[in-house]
């Protein structure tokens, strides 16, 4: 690790020069770290310092935490490689910043340290970050074995700006059932900016948010192994523009892999806040019958454990066991009763476009209610993937997912009730793309092959 004091801590260069060579979890040193090309990223940062990371490729070493009052700021261009013997992980905590602040030409991403042909999902943790906004339980500990916790009172809160930043081949699992995703959100709120973020090949969840009410724009899960977009405990932001892509051939061994899964919590109760994400232009593709598609490859969406959602003006395409699925008597009252919308969407799915979960006991519930009551709120139900008339949205080297002309997805977008805020762009189009590809220049679809 390469290190220099800043000119503002001069007065104390003689105390702080030596101090400052040491471990910061021992010293607990304030003022500037600079960590130039072949440096490393590691240990415990303290309240004071602010680390910042130039442009170059430097290794991240072992789970490394940043405390309350501690900073961390990555230079666009910048490339961060796990190292191979100490996996890597980085978490930001409550009252902590991440500035990871690329550019479209010059991404920062976060990666693999093996060869590029070595590469794989689960070499490396993944990036938690930590914030104070209200979650559904009292001072939850984030999963993925790193021990800290999340949530508090201020919704309004910053913890920094990921923008333009690709994950890749991250996803380790501490302990059972409690895996680092590729992004993993505790609490984090909306003086939060989240913006042009792709996770590639990880091995757990590409994004999950733990309550909070942190919005993002411009979201990419490719290639994930369980669940693209994960929602738990209380989040109640808005997303718009996300897509996801699935490999066909990968998804986790253990558990069931859906475009999203949403819960109010593990046990499905009434805490509050209720789970209830805002999200509108999805596009989530699955293997849509590629030949070899392996079988845990599950639902475009499941809603299950006592959870609302809004999620309008999307694309759903090719999902083998499901297209939309609500579950759990309380999931599926908030459809009926309209506190949940899934408005305006087009949806194609292998089997069971509209599915109803066996944990439903409503009387009268059935998954034909399902389907008449989103197909009354302007939803489509096509009969195949290619009827939505995208380009080339399952080419999984190198996909289009820009509607061609004359697609259904072109228009029929509408913004109003929950939607009707100033976060929403208020396009014409379904799904993530209208006629511009925002993923050109710094999203990567053959990660394996980068040279770094």
């Amino acid at each position: 690790m390469k290190m220099k004091i800043s000119l503002v801590a001069l007065a104390m260069a003689t105390v702080c020069f030596t101090a400052c060579k040491k471990n910061n979890e021992e010293t607990g040193a304030t003022g500037n770290v600079e960590i130039t090309n072949g440096g490393t990223i590691s240990g415990t940062y303290k309240a004071g310092q602010n680390v910042v990371v130039r442009k170059g490729t430097v290794t991240l070493s072992g789970y490394t935490y940043f405390e309350e009052g501690a900073t961390l700021t990555i230079e666009p261009g910048t490339i961060i490689k796990s190292s191979v013997a100490n996996k890597g992980a980085l978490i930001i905590e409550r009252g902590a910043k991440i500035m990871a602040e690329g550019t479209a030409n010059a991404p920062i991403v976060f990666t693999s340290g093996k060869a590029a042909a070595e590469r794989a999902p689960g070499d490396w943790g993944g990036i938690i970050v930590l914030g104070r906004a209200t979650v559904n339980a009292n001072n939850p500990t984030i999963e993925g074995g790193v021990g800290k916790q999340y949530g508090g009172t201020v919704d309004n809160d910053n913890s920094g700006i990921i923008k333009y930043v690709r994950i890749e081949f991250a996803g380790i699992a501490a302990e059972p059932n409690s895996e680092i995703n590729g992004l993993t959100l505790g609490g984090v709120g909306s003086g939060t900016t989240l913006d042009h973020i792709m996770v590639a090949y990880g091995n757990d969840d590409a994004f999950e948010f733990f309550g909070g009410t942190v919005n993002a724009k411009y979201l990419i899960a490719y290639a994930t192994a369980d669940d693209d977009f994960d929602f738990d405990n209380g989040y109640k932001g808005k997303i718009q523009f996300a897509m996801s892509l699935r490999d066909p051939n990968f998804v986790d061994g253990g558990d069931a892999g859906n475009g999203i899964e949403c819960d109010n919590n593990a046990t499905g109760s009434d805490a509050t806040p209720r789970t209830k994400p805002n999200l509108s232009n999805f596009t989530i593709l699955g293997p849509n019958g590629a030949a070899n598609t392996a079988a845990n490859h599950n639902f475009a969406n499941r809603w299950r454990r006592n959870t609302a959602f809004v999620l309008n003006n999307s694309i759903m395409l090719g999902h083998p066991k499901g297209g939309l699925s609500l579950e759990s008597n309380g999931t599926y009252n908030a459809f009926i009763d309209g506190t949940s919308q899934f408005n305006n969407n087009i949806i194609f799915a292998l089997t069971a476009p509209f599915k109803l979960g066996s944990d439903v006991t409503v009387t009268g519930a059935s998954a034909a209610a399902i389907e008449a009551k989103a197909l009354a709120s302007g939803t489509v139900s096509i009969a195949s993937s290619a009827a939505a008339g995208l380009t080339d949205a399952f080419n999984l080297a190198a996909p289009n997912l820009l509607p061609a002309t004359g697609s259904i997805a072109l228009t029929g977008a509408v913004f109003a009730g929950d939607q009707n805020d100033s976060f929403f762009e208020k396009v014409t189009y379904k799904g993530a793309f209208g006629t511009t590809n925002w993923t050109t220049g710094w999203a990567s679809w053959t990660p394996k092959t980068n040279v770094y």
